[in-house]
């Protein structure tokens, strides 16, 4: 006993020294004495409840370095810059990276003392890392919005799964994975994915006492919303599902002399940068944005966060509206919703399933499209216009998207959604042939055997690299050393992909034809129910009462933590369920 209790004195004593904390929120003593124990743990927190720190603490009580595997570069730059800000080291790899800089931060993270390696799922399959990774001395593999993992999930991502791999090269290291949601069924799914050695779920439950979940059936949301921003003062977020939404919302909201501005991924990084900025520091009140805002952002006093379009799932929406409130004063949750919401929901089921004979036929396509023949096309990355292809063959868009991104779950390609992608290049001759056009141009000479010198690796796959950084080192312009690029490539040495704001699509094997093709009918059906099971518990959240005496059971809290499968809670008493007159006062 004494033992123990020596630990967790000196725990709490890095908590103070680090974080400015003299005590711990529900369950993250626990999780952290898990952890130390060894043990595999999956923390289920919610959104504001201190996930961070389950893993963070930990890290600091042994030696060696933490792996987290993240999925956003916004959120693990965010991380990184406050752990630096608290004096820890830490640092990021991500696909923003050029080759080198990604081969200078491993080799930091297995000799330079640091505690937090963080990097995004992709980074997971490269030779590079798996075999810096084994030279590292890892104390703990950690998995942060851990339901990606699940295919049951709602946000599923496919580069996840490559985290088991990784474990193989970790067989001692245990396994910290933390989410804000995760039913059951995904937590389940969740151990199993990443090998956990037995069971060992700890979760705080989902009742958030300070937020005030309000639900308003109404056809004038406008006129809600600005209710909404002059009786509730303070900063809020406003999520919408379409850039041109969070748009028109700011600009309604500042006509109407509220402060607001928008933030969706169209906008460059560095006008995402600019309004985000603002916002955290106070200078801007309300921010209208999509889901790509609000992860991993620590701003405590956000007073309320109205959903204007009603989300698809559960789990989107209680980690949404979790941004409001987390210092832990009185907040509100707001849902506007009427039958145009049921009708889009209804429309976007259809077309997110549309049938395995149409998703084979768009797997042809893309290839059509990119001029790729069968038994061709393997490891090769392309650039990929979404709205060409689509006007091409005449398609659905949101069908065609469904489609390329169920073949992208079912292993055959990967599509980058990143505004920015790097300049990537491969020499495509052999090092003979190199080396006689090397002697035909002393220009060419010099400037092959710097970038050589750079990045190696070259001559075996596409390498991410940095113009600028090759322009200052053979002393060129960053125009130059494109043309001498474009003049390689036309001159059939180089591949040279240049830097595109634009997806890309990644093939992990060659094309295949119609015959050897397989799309799991299992797997489909199951996920179009899935997917329509939760559309139903979001409906079945924002039914009215029918008579007074149920009203008096009924409570949005828990109506939310039931579906996460805690069925014992108290009713909140602040949801317009509960207190339906103080809530109208709101709206």
């Amino acid at each position: 006993m004494p033992k123990i209790f020596n630990i967790f004195v000196i725990v709490k004593e890095i908590l103070q020294k680090y974080w400015g904390y003299t005590s711990f929120r529900p369950k993250q003593e626990e999780i952290i004495s898990s952890a130390l124990a060894g043990e595999d743990v999956l923390a289920i927190l919610p959104t504001g409840g201190g996930k961070s720190l389950c893993f963070q603490v930990p890290t600091m009580m042994r030696e060696g370095l933490a792996v987290v595997v993240s999925p956003l570069i916004s959120l693990i730059k965010d991380q990184v810059q406050n752990l630096r800000a608290r004096g820890i080291k830490a640092m990021a790899v991500h696909s923003g990276m050029t080759r080198r800089e990604i081969d200078i931060a491993l080799d930091n993270a297995v000799y330079g003392d640091y505690k937090f390696l963080y990097l995004s799922p992709e980074r997971l399959r490269t030779d590079l890392f798996r075999t810096r990774v084994q030279k590292m001395q890892v104390c703990f593999l950690v998995v942060d919005e851990a339901h990606c993992i699940s295919q049951w999930g709602y946000d599923f991502r496919p580069d996840y799964l490559l985290i088991s791999n990784v474990r193989e090269l970790l067989p001692d290291v245990p396994v910290i994975a933390l989410t804000a949601t995760a039913t059951p069924d995904v937590a389940k799914d969740i151990e199993e994915k990443l090998g956990f050695r037995k069971d060992n779920i700890i979760c705080s439950g989902f009742e958030r006492p300070n937020l005030s979940y309000v639900v308003r059936n109404t056809e004038n949301k406008f006129g809600a919303l600005l209710s909404l921003c002059n009786a509730v003062s303070g900063t809020g977020i406003v999520y919408v599902r379409e850039r041109k939404a969070a748009r028109d919302i700011a600009s309604f909201l500042v006509s109407q002399g509220v402060d607001a501005g928008f933030y969706h991924a169209g906008l460059s990084k560095e006008e995402r940068n600019d309004v985000q900025e603002r916002w955290k520091r106070g200078d801007l009140r309300i921010i209208a944005a999509t889901n790509a805002f609000g992860m991993g952002i620590d701003k405590p006093d956000v007073r309320f966060v109205c959903h204007f379009d009603l989300p698809e799932a559960v789990e989107s929406y209680y980690q949404e509206a979790g941004r409001a409130g987390r210092d832990g004063l009185r907040s509100w949750a707001v849902l506007l919703w009427n039958k145009s919401d049921i009708k889009r929901l209804e429309a976007i089921y259809q077309s997110s399933f549309p049938g395995l004979d149409y998703i084979a036929d768009i797997y042809q396509k893309v290839f059509k499209f990119l001029g790729i023949a069968y038994e061709d096309g393997a490891g090769a990355v392309c650039k990929f216009n979404l709205l060409e292809f689509v006007r091409r063959y005449r398609l659905n868009a949101a069908m065609a998207y469904n489609a390329i991104k169920y073949i992208e779950i079912s292993g055959y390609w990967t599509l980058t959604e990143e505004i920015d992608n790097p300049t990537r290049i491969m020499f495509i001759v052999n090092r003979d042939d190199l080396y006689r056009v090397q002697l035909s141009d002393p220009s060419l000479d010099t400037f092959i055997k710097a970038i050589m010198r750079i990045y190696p690796g070259l001559f075996s796959h596409l390498v991410a690299i940095d113009e600028e950084y090759v322009g200052k080192v053979t002393m060129n312009s960053s125009r130059a050393v494109k043309q001498k690029l474009l003049q390689l490539s036309r001159s059939g040495v180089l591949r040279y992909i240049p830097k595109v704001r634009s997806p890309l699509i990644c093939f992990a094997g060659e094309r295949l034809t119609p015959d050897n093709l397989y799309l799991s009918e299992t797997v489909y059906g199951r996920r179009k129910a899935m997917f329509k099971e939760r559309l139903d518990a979001m409906y079945r959240y924002i039914s009215p009462v029918s008579d007074r005496s149920a009203a008096q059971s009924a409570c949005r809290s828990r109506r939310l933590s039931a579906y996460f499968g805690q069925e014992q809670c108290r009713p909140c008493g602040i949801c317009d369920l509960c207190a339906p007159g103080e809530t109208s006062l709101v709206l």
